[in-house]
């Protein structure tokens, strides 16, 4: 999200006179019942280098807390983060021949005509990185080696840091200014073995301590990419989280549990209007009224402007 357009979104909070609150404080105020009127927490997933240099000096401008949940692998390793900057290389590659000798086993040619066709080859190397269990490294190589293909500068989007997460000095600077960071996942991912459930909580608690330089561990949760199970809520409460935060659309309001907290999800491609539509409370009402579910969002269908 540019510059303009986030400002843009936190002037319609100020003009809605609503009181933009910290996490925590939200929802222990909300199980008071204490809560003042429009009330709106901020939350940003990943930790990403924009949050740093675009949002933060805005969100400081105006005197608004914010939430930003970090994942840490990325965060130590400055590598463009792998199925955000795979999307984007292929969406920007639209219109273009692809060889995916090198890039897949089964290599091959296809043609990027539109946004299904490069959805649909992302799907396929997501499913082969997976099944391949490729490190963060391999993955790398496989998204320079697809930027090669596609005649882009792989090295120059790395200088530009697109796609990556802020770096540990980064992020220990924002949390001198105020901002909470909680917790993401290790790896941004999140097992459905309890054992290994555990380490990806621990291994980013760890991290988190150590950048912040905080003599305690947080304990706000959010889910990767929205990712979650009902089992999931004892587990977190084993470790001591007091709330796990879903991409799925909605407010929140006493009797939800704290492991699942509904939000409303922004992005670029979302017109002002809708957002107003939020902050009065309007949409979801409306739904709620006409019973029609709001669908869960996943923050990773990369919702990329049409290129011009």
């Amino acid at each position: 999200m540019d510059r303009v357009t986030f400002r843009n979104r936190m002037q319609l909070l100020r003009a809605a006179q609503c009181h933009v609150l910290p996490l925590p404080e939200a929802l222990a105020r909300l199980e008071a019942g204490s809560l003042p009127p429009r009330s709106v927490v901020l939350t940003f997933d990943d930790g990403s280098y924009d949050v740093y240099a675009v949002a933060a000096p805005i969100l400081r401008e105006f005197e608004f807390p914010a939430t930003i949940y970090l994942t840490t692998y990325y965060c130590q390793r400055q590598l463009p983060v792998f199925n955000p900057i795979c999307a984007y290389l292929l969406w920007k590659g639209q219109g273009r021949d692809l060889s995916l000798n090198g890039i897949l086993p089964e290599g091959g040619e296809v043609h990027l005509a539109g946004e299904k066709e490069w959805r649909a080859v992302f799907r396929r190397i997501w499913d082969y990185t997976q099944g391949a269990n490729l490190s963060a490294l391999g993955k790398d190589e496989l998204a320079e080696r697809l930027a090669g293909q596609l005649g882009f500068d792989y090295s120059a989007l790395r200088r530009q840091r697109l796609l990556h997460l802020m770096n540990p000095e980064e992020a220990a600077q924002l949390s001198k200014q105020g901002f909470a960071f909680q917790l993401h996942t290790h790896r941004h991912m999140l097992p459905r073995d309890p054992v290994l459930f555990e380490r990806e909580i621990r291994d980013n608690s760890e991290v988190i301590r150590d950048i912040t330089g905080s003599g305690s561990s947080p304990l706000h949760f959010c889910y990767p990419s929205g990712d979650y199970l009902p089992q999931f809520f004892a587990w977190l409460r084993k470790l001591g989280i007091e709330s796990a935060t879903t991409c799925d659309p909605g407010l929140m309001e006493r009797g939800i549990d704290s492991m699942c907290i509904p939000r409303f999800l922004d992005m670029p491609t979302i017109q002002a209007a809708e957002v107003e539509s939020w902050i009065a409370g309007f949409t979801p009402w409306l739904r709620a009224r006409l019973g029609r579910p709001m669908r869960a969002v996943n923050p990773y269908q990369f919702q990329f402007p049409t290129p011009e």
